[in-house]
Parts: C-alpha cells; sequence; structure tokens
C-alpha cells in the first residue's frame, strides 16, 4: 500500500514538473489594460431612466440616462417672470412719460401759474399800499414771500416737465437694462442646469458598471457609470530591478498573444517605480524581495482595431 502511495505522489510531482517546464516564469508577462473613464452628474436629481446596460458600447455624445431634477421648471419660471419684469421697466425707461402723465403735470403747472398771478397782484396792490404807510412791514413781506414760493413752485413744475419731454435719463435706461441682462443670466443657469438633465457619454466607451438603478437618488458629483474608453488599449508590465536596465522609454517591442500567438508591434511610454504592496502582474515573478519593482507602460504602434483585447487577459513580450 505504501508503495502505491509512493508511486501516486512521485506521478503528481512528474506533472507538476511539466506544468512548469511548459507554463515557465519570466518578469515578461503582462496584462491588457484600458483607460478607464468615470462618468457623474454635476447636480443631483432622482434617476428617471437608465437608457444603456453594463457590457454595451456607446458612442460620444450618447445619453446614458436621465435625471429628474424638480427644482429646474421652479427657477425657469422665477427666471421668465424677472425677465418679463425687466423688459417692462426698459421699455418705460426707453418710451419716457405717457399722455396721461404729461397732461397731469401740465395741470399742476397751470395751477401753479395762477396762484404766482394772484400772489403777483397781491404783491403789487401791497406795494403801494406800503409806500403811503397803509399796511406795515410784516403783512408786507408775508405777501412777497408768498409770490416768491409761487414763482420757485411754477419753476419747478416747468422742470419737471422739460425732463420728462425730453425723456428718462441715461442712468435709469443702464439700470433697467442691467437688470434685463441679468434676468437672461439667471434664465442661461437654469437653461445649463436642464441640460444636466441629461448624463451625456463623454467618449467613445464601454459601460462597465452601473452604480444606480431607476428611481434612486443622484448626490451631485457620485460617479454613475464606470467603463472603459474605446481604442485606449495598453499593457502593462512589471520588471525587477535587476531586469529593468534592458528597457528604456521610447524603446520598440513585439509583444505576443500566448492563445492567439498575434504578435503586436509597440514601443515603452513610461517607467515608474512601483511600492513594494503594489499589484504585480506578472505571475510569481523571479526576483529577490530587497529588489525594487518597475512598472513598464506600452502602447501599440500599429492598427489593432480587428484585434481583440480583453482587460487584464495575458500578454507576452517576445524574446
Amino acid at each position: 500500500m505504501k508503495t502505491y502511495t509512493h508511486l501516486v505522489l512521485s506521478a503528481f510531482a512528474l506533472l507538476s514538473l511539466n506544468a512548469c517546464k511548459n507554463e515557465q516564469i519570466t518578469p515578461s508577462r503582462g496584462k491588457v489594460k484600458f483607460e478607464t473613464i468615470s462618468v457623474s452628474s454635476k447636480l443631483g436629481g432622482r434617476i428617471a431612466k437608465i437608457y444603456v446596460e453594463e457590457g454595451q458600447q456607446v458612442k460620444k455624445g450618447d445619453t446614458l440616462a436621465l435625471v429628474d431634477i424638480p427644482e429646474v421648471s421652479a427657477k425657469m419660471m422665477q427666471a421668465e417672470g424677472a425677465i418679463t419684469a425687466a423688459q417692462g421697466q426698459l421699455n418705460m425707461a426707453y418710451n419716457g412719460a405717457t399722455a396721461e402723465q404729461l397732461s397731469q403735470i401740465d395741470g399742476q403747472l397751470n395751477s401753479a401759474k395762477a396762484q404766482m398771478e394772484f400772489a403777483q397782484e397781491s404783491y403789487n396792490r401791497l406795494q403801494n399800499m406800503f409806500q403811503d404807510s397803509l399796511v406795515s412791514q410784516q403783512q408786507f413781506d408775508e405777501v412777497k414771500m408768498k409770490l416768491n414760493m409761487a414763482k420757485a413752485q411754477v419753476s419747478g413744475l416747468q422742470a419737471k416737465r422739460d425732463e420728462v419731454k425730453k425723456g428718462t435719463r441715461s442712468e435709469q435706461i443702464d439700470q433697467a437694462k442691467g437688470q434685463l441682462d441679468r434676468a437672461l443670466g439667471a434664465k442661461e443657469e437654469v437653461l445649463s442646469a436642464s441640460d444636466e438633465q441629461y448624463v451625456i457619454a463623454p467618449a467613445d466607451m464601454s459601460v462597465e458598471t452601473i452604480s444606480l438603478e431607476e428611481g434612486e437618488l443622484l448626490t451631485p458629483g457620485y460617479s454613475l457609470f464606470n467603463g472603459y474608453k474605446t481604442n485606449s488599449v495598453y499593457f502593462r508590465f512589471t520588471i525587477p530591478e535587476s531586469k529593468i536596465y534592458d528597457y528604456e522609454v521610447g524603446k520598440a517591442l513585439t509583444l505576443v498573444n500566448p492563445y492567439t500567438k498575434e504578435e503586436i508591434p509597440a514601443k515603452i511610454v513610461a517607467i515608474k517605480q512601483l511600492a513594494q504592496y503594489a499589484d504585480i502582474t506578472s505571475t510569481s515573478p523571479l526576483y529577490e524581495l530587497s529588489e525594487s519593482i518597475y512598472e513598464l507602460k506600452v502602447v501599440p504602434t500599429g492598427d489593432v482595431s480587428k484585434q481583440k483585447f480583453y482587460t487584464n487577459a495575458t500578454i507576452l513580450i517576445k524574446q
């Protein structure tokens, strides 16, 4: 029985060794990556409709979701009312006084002139009597004061009538224009907020995850969709310190898909050091624990639109 057990264990050991030979441990093993993208809303609201599904490919400008923002309608009504009021003020400033207003001023002016004529006649009579010492100085001064007051009232009404005829002052017109511009700006702000009800794809992308469902509340800035940019494939390799000197930025490489045997021309665009606890793409890489680890970012240099790539699929550097 013991002999049989040893034979089984030996067979397993041989199979393991053969597997190790077939699956060679190498630092040139990397992963396929895509540039990630997240889509969020600038305004908060409730998800009214989601138009896409996870895994779906979308184009730049496609509508991904509709967010219900009740405040938009109320603010639009306020903005429209402010525009109407400001436009009315500006029209009044341009048109000046109405015929009825001019008629009222003319009536006031005629009344003031009649009072002035009466005051003038009273002044003339008392002036002669004052010269004959028939009235006191006090009585004469009172009549003179009433005449001056009547003249001042007539002058004031005439000035007001002239101003009304000339039209509104330029300062009042500028003020009315400013109020109208402010109201129009408020409307533009509401229209911009209205556009934010639609969550739009900022680039060609594949939708990988959808964070909320219809009816749920979306807060401002919360990432509703996450995915990968289309045609943004790159390759990530982790290289130990002992091998990093074989590579440099700009170096051309040939990559190989181990399953389809397709070759991909590429070049290194970035090299950066990784922390010891960072994600390592190479399977069981051959490096000492004391060695630093570096990441190669490699991008294709040829047309790879007809090749299939899957996130985190294995890719090799052709030796």
